[in-house]
């Protein structure tokens, strides 16, 4: 017999992923690994035999329990499955997964719904990043359907609102690594940053690229991710990140002017080794941080609105990005104060999925009683 194992599989911003309470998984790094590896169907580059979507953005897994933190009612644990590679990655944060966990801690009796609008403070457990989001629950019962548009997701729904309360250097320790706002990385001027997610941010036009192609022709541009990669490996170490030759981080992001008349600034998202559709949610608030900070790449090729609180338009391939961002400090030296945006969720399966006894009885992993129900 195979093993059963409650799941429920949420679509969180332009991700997909399955959720798992803490209880329902071994809690030994191997053994749980084990176990996600043979659930999401990897290495296999189609997942065929697993609940992955054969790519990273739909490959991913959250791991939820009641927090024992102050001040904290949800812990959440991000894993990154590698689709066609044995690698279960927690080193970074996903804030696209991330929205998922409120509807999914209400769900499953983690946080009681209130009337009209539950707000859930959420820690990260990969960085101990903490952000609070707020899910339209009217009558005690979470709504999924509304006018909240993202790009990367058809349709609309209801609008799950994030706000970051301490992103800054959450992974490499400090905003900025190096203490620089711009590092000349394998002759390339870049910025090492991390507000929510490590990130190297470049000029488009410092690869020979305009920024503005199309998905498809970047993530065949194999001469691009050979330098890109290039890039990436030797700011590993800088960024406090070690050797990131099987890490996920640092994402790479080329940065060019708005292409449109209401954006600020365009990206293409590496992640790290496929052109992202889209932006991912910390990589967004991040490139946002970078375009307020004089002398960076970013900074160089935004086009700023005025005023302590900004609303930028992070450009992508398949749309735009809104990031909410207050500003402290002095023009000369600006500070980050606060991020925020919006995200929508929804949940898409509630139910039991099966690892193969073989890999429970390899692990030693017998499940809660609760997952076979």
């Amino acid at each position: 017999m195979q093993v059963p194992i409650r799941c429920m599989l949420i679509r969180g911003g332009t991700s997909k992923g399955a959720y798992f309470l803490e209880d329902d998984l071994p809690r030994e790094t191997k053994a749980r690994d084990a176990i996600l590896l043979s659930l999401m169907g990897s290495p296999d580059a189609r997942q065929v035999d697993g609940l992955g979507g054969a790519h990273p953005l739909t490959s991913k897994v959250a791991i939820v329990n009641r927090s024992r933190e102050k001040d904290v009612d949800i812990d959440f644990l991000f894993a990154q499955i590698t689709p066609d590679k044995d690698v279960v990655d927690t080193t970074p944060n996903c804030g696209n997964i991330l929205s998922g966990v409120g509807p999914f801690a209400i769900e499953r009796g983690l946080i009681p719904a209130q009337d009209g609008v539950t707000r859930v403070r959420v820690r990260t457990v990969n960085t101990g990043t903490i952000a609070e989001l707020a899910i339209e629950t009217p009558g005690r019962h979470i709504n999924y359907e509304g006018d909240a548009r993202i790009d990367g997701v058809p349709g609309t729904a209801a609008p799950i609102a994030i706000d970051f309360l301490d992103a800054e250097g959450s992974v490499c320790g400090k905003l900025l690594p190096t203490g620089n706002v711009v590092d000349r990385i394998a002759g390339v001027d870049c910025t090492l940053i991390d507000n929510g997610m490590p990130v190297i941010v470049l000029a488009a036009a410092s690869v020979g690229r305009t920024g503005h192609e199309p998905r498809d022709q970047l993530d065949k541009d194999v001469e691009l991710k050979k330098r890109l990669e290039e890039i990436r490996l030797a700011a590993g170490p800088l960024m406090n990140l070690g050797d990131v030759a099987k890490k996920v981080v640092p994402k790479m992001c080329l940065v060019a002017p708005p292409a449109t008349k209401g954006g600020h600034i365009a990206t293409r998202s590496f992640i790290p080794h496929e052109c992202h559709s889209a932006i991912g949610v910390f990589a967004a608030v991040t490139v946002a941080t970078a375009a307020v900070l004089p002398g960076s790449p970013a900074n160089k090729v935004a086009r700023l609105p005025e005023g302590r609180s900004k609303t930028l338009s992070v450009e992508h391939p398949t749309g735009e990005f809104t990031v909410r961002i207050e500003v402290g400090g002095t023009p000369e030296k600006p500070v980050v104060e606060r991020a925020g945006l919006l995200r929508t969720a929804r949940v898409l399966f509630d139910g039991v999925t099966y690892v193969k006894s073989s890999v429970a009885t390899k692990v030693g992993f017998t499940p809660h009683a609760m997952a076979a129900e």
